[in-house]
């Protein structure tokens, strides 16, 4: 009986055995079928090769913030003391007493953080996190401004490491925002300066000259001579062609889902199949990015989306189309930028921008200017902004911030960025103030006054810590951007350098703007930009480091 028992056991297992052998055998072969429309497409180089560019570059350095009020010290580690000397005496013009300068209690060394894109070309902005050393006595960086300074890769400045930007400018304390305010910490909006085109490559798994330089011929004949260069069998080095200066990653994208063979036969199935899951499928982004890699074969099929209930599948052929140089989706995007109740209305405007005629661009953001969503209309003066289009007028104010005034909008309102170049937009302009309006800072130093009856404006600014010193005040028109420009300009100009102003910072004088918007001084609401990022992704950055 026992034998028979273990007969039937030994007989039992090796059963199990060849139904789990047949069921793995079984399971392979359905997954070979339904993969093999995938396989049978070909060998992309994302699968050959990694792609080295992140997104950001977290950057940091040291610096001297000036111009304090006796708000500053000199108080920092022996290190940094002895690099900032060294680095003042070679940017200053004349040799001075840079361990005074540095001393000062008008003066603080700070900590600088940033975020540098990589898709930015050479000498283009990003924001910068400016902070006072921990454990000093700086009590504010309030109105300072920060001496030119250099930044490296974060986490190894000091290590002998090239310069990736610089920074340098005015510090900006947000007073928009409700709470307690952290004098300590601020901003230089815009005030990274990047210093070279960050480079990227691609870095074969199985380091083969061969497939290099079959990879580095099919990236020229795609998207021009000198794209793509294989310094050695495992690197081949890449360069974003202009038409794609201004959406790198999308390149990058682009790159890996490219196909290093071709014949007719299969380049009509690859679209086809692609075609199929951009319209029904559920990831259209990776079905898009396949066809733009495919190149202008692909037109004709995906001009039939255009007639699709699926208006994302509408937008994201019209945009693989304009990209590859047929503007036949432009109406679809025109539509969708126009429709009041579709979700893209500013992805599709964007779309229009960079790859439509620059006629077509700026017709389609004049016209959203006069929408009813200030979302819109302001999508609409970016991107006629960064047309350089004559609709934008823009004054320089104070060395400091752009006024930029728009007519072309019934909607009146007041816009100041508070990320990327500082600037304050007036939507509808001319705004004009009521009269009989009293306006004050929260420190009761800049006084904005036009009393009944008066015809003109009185701006009276205060010396905010000596009240025996008298104030000064100027005049302006009720005009909102004569106002500005009253409290912004410099006071020290001579007569034919054009107006004189108060010399107020662009964070005192946006917080004025709010409160004459709150207070119904002038008819015209007040919209502020988002802060920068960079605190939230650094400290995710540093958590991710440790």
């Amino acid at each position: 009986m026992a034998i028979c028992d273990k007969k039937s056991a030994l007989i039992t297992i090796i059963l199990a055995i060849w139904f789990f052998i047949a069921g793995c055998a079984g399971t392979v072969e359905r997954d070979r079928r339904e993969l093999a429309p995938e396989i049978e497409l070909g060998t992309t180089i994302g699968s050959l090769a990694e792609v080295f560019s992140p997104d950001l570059i977290a950057v940091e350095g040291y610096g001297l913030v000036g111009g304090l009020r006796a708000t500053g010290s000199g108080e920092c580690p022996p290190q940094i003391r002895a690099y900032l000397t060294q680095y003042i005496l070679t940017q200053l013009p004349k040799r001075q007493d840079v361990e005074r300068l540095i001393n000062s209690r008008d003066t603080a060394v700070v900590l600088l953080n940033g975020l540098m894109p990589t898709a930015v070309s050479k000498n283009q902005y990003f924001d910068i996190r400016v902070a006072a050393l921990p454990g000093t006595q700086t009590t504010s960086l309030e109105g300072g401004w920060l001496y030119g300074a250099e930044l490296e890769t974060a986490r190894r400045f000091g290590m002998t490491m090239k310069a990736l930007a610089t920074a340098e400018g005015p510090v900006f304390i947000d007073r928009i925002d409700a709470g307690k305010r952290d004098e300590k910490t601020g901003y230089i909006l815009g005030g990274g300066r990047v210093l070279d085109e960050y480079k990227i490559s691609l870095a074969l798994r199985l380091p083969n000259y061969r497939t290099a330089s079959l990879i580095r011929d099919k990236l020229n004949e795609r998207f021009g001579e000198g794209t793509a260069k294989a310094v050695s069998p495992s690197k081949i080095d890449l360069k974003v062609p202009a038409k794609y200066r201004r959406q790198k990653q999308r390149f990058i994208s682009i790159i890996k889902a490219t196909y290093l063979s071709e014949t007719p036969e299969i380049t009509q199935e690859r679209i086809s199949t692609f075609v199929r899951t951009l319209a029904v499928g559920e990831d259209k982004q990776s079905s898009e990015i396949a066809l733009e890699a495919i190149g202008k074969e692909s037109i004709d099929k995906l001009s039939a989306l255009l007639n699709l209930s699926d208006e994302q599948a509408r937008l994201r052929a019209a945009r693989c189309m304009l990209n590859l140089g047929s503007d036949t989706g432009l109406d679809t995007l025109r539509q969708i930028a126009a429709d009041k109740n579709s979700p893209y209305r500013v992805e599709a405007l964007e779309v229009i921008t960079r790859g439509a005629s620059r006629n077509d661009a700026a017709a389609i953001s004049r016209r959203l200017l006069r929408d009813d969503d200030f979302d819109i209309r302001l999508a609409a003066y970016e991107q006629l902004r960064r047309l350089d289009d004559i609709t934008v007028a823009q004054t320089f104010v104070g060395r400091n911030f752009y006024l930029e005034q728009i007519t072309q909008t019934e909607h009146k309102s007041i816009f100041a960025s508070r990320s990327g170049q500082p600037r304050v937009v007036l939507f509808g302009a001319p705004i004009r103030c009521r009269k009989n309006i009293f306006v004050q800072s929260d420190d009761g130093s800049i006084i904005i006054n036009a009393p009944a009856g008066q015809e003109y404006v009185s701006i009276i600014r205060k010396h905010p810590r000596r009240p025996n010193i008298p104030p000064i005040q100027l005049k302006s028109s009720f005009e909102l951007g004569d106002i500005i420009r009253t409290l912004c300009e410099e006071p020290f100009k001579k007569r034919d350098e054009g107006q004189i102003g108060l010399g107020v910072s662009y964070a005192e004088a946006i917080a004025l703007l709010k409160k004459m918007s709150d207070k119904g001084a002038v008819r015209a609401e007040f919209r502020a930009g988002p802060l920068p990022e960079i605190d939230l992704i650094i400290k995710k950055q540093q958590t991710i480091g440790r």
